[in-house]
């Protein structure tokens, strides 16, 4: 099989008796399991579910609520329209072995936790309980954002990075020389704008003005 046009960092999912999925050659526990779903599968499955769950419920005719959650069969039943091979188990490897905390499954339901473009609240979602927050970006665009404040592109929310580390990771996808931006969480969620947590290393806010963005870094 060809993999050679497979997103860099992409592994295979593999089944390790005492810890469940997990992603790689070993479990944490050094265990070798069986391979579940080749990573080009896993490429391929990931794009169509997150593309259903972030942007697209509609084409597949899905219902979502206001708070991202569609019904898991009906999204088992959408992706097998495109790939048969997918069952739920294969969805579930694919979920349940994700470290990124993409997704969410829950009492049969299903939700993507951030990187939405379709309108969602996610109002069931904690408040943020950080002081700080931080956002990676390039030179140019930090010092346009310091006038113009942090509002989102392509998609319903502004991503938050918990640590200085994680900003840089997500800024250098984008350039090869960081800037990071401090958010002052505390004094924002005070003067009532909504902050939330969609997982330990993310948050989300409909926009940060300027005036809580109060240091600029760089790495």
């Amino acid at each position: 099989m060809n993999t050679g046009s497979v997103e860099r960092g992409i592994e295979d999912i593999r089944f390790c008796p005492t810890h469940g999925y997990y992603r790689g050659e070993r479990c944490h526990c050094g265990y070798v399991g069986e391979v579940i779903l080749d990573r080009v599968r896993v490429e391929k499955l990931g794009r169509l579910v997150s593309g259903i769950l972030r942007h697209f419920p509609d084409k597949f005719k899905l219902k979502m609520d206001e708070d991202g959650w569609v019904e898991f069969d009906d999204l088992v039943r959408a992706v097998r329209k495109k790939y048969r091979w997918a069952n739920q188990w294969l969805i579930k490897a694919m979920i349940y072995s994700d470290v990124k905390g993409r997704y969410e499954l829950r009492d049969n339901r299903i939700r993507a936790k951030y990187g939405h473009s379709v309108k969602v609240k996610l109002s069931d979602y904690p408040p943020c309980d950080k002081d700080y927050l931080y956002y990676g970006t390039g030179e140019e665009e930090a010092h346009r954002l310091l006038e113009i404040g942090i509002k989102p592109v392509n998609q319903t929310y502004v991503h938050l990075s918990i640590t200085i580390e994680k900003s840089e990771e997500v800024a250098r996808f984008r350039t090869e020389d960081p800037i990071i931006l401090e958010v002052d969480a505390k004094s924002a969620m005070r003067d009532g704008i909504r902050i939330v947590m969609a997982n330990e290393h993310i948050a989300l806010a409909e926009e940060i003005p300027p005036k809580y963005i109060t240091r600029m870094m760089r790495v």
